[in-house]
């Protein structure tokens, strides 16, 4: 990966990471007064991985590969923000945040992981790159 690729990885990260706080507000304010909080979080999650291949699918051609290396910054910035922001800025405790990997109580975060993973090279695929 050059240091070009990376940084423009990391720029279209970025606005996937403000699409994603953007889907958290409106879970919040639309989906769980709308539906209840049990179905707005697995509907959030699917949103959101929905929301990452679109992203990707619009950005994708900006990118030269290895897209698999695009996919684990994508991955590893991810998880960086979540726990990093999740306990040093919104203050929670660690095992709330591992609260986040429960799929059992439809949380779909997992999901938005290996979506994000896979994006670019499925994307790359579908555009014929």
């Amino acid at each position: 990966m050059t240091i070009n690729l990376f940084w423009k990885a990391s720029l279209i990260w970025l606005l996937i990471a403000a699409l994603a706080v953007v889907n958290g507000i409106f879970r919040e304010q639309v989906l769980v007064p709308l539906v209840g909080a049990q179905l707005a979080l697995p509907t959030s999650g699917v949103l959101l991985a929905l929301i990452v291949l679109a992203v990707t699918f619009v950005s994708v051609r900006w990118l030269a590969g290895p897209y698999w290396c695009v996919g684990g910054q994508w991955l590893v910035m991810t998880l960086l923000f979540e726990f990093g922001f999740g306990h040093w800025v919104a203050d929670k405790p660690w095992p709330q945040l591992m609260q986040t990997f429960n799929v059992c109580s439809g949380d779909l975060f997992v999901l938005v992981l290996l979506v994000t993973l896979a994006a670019p090279s499925l994307m790359a695929r579908l555009r014929g790159r």
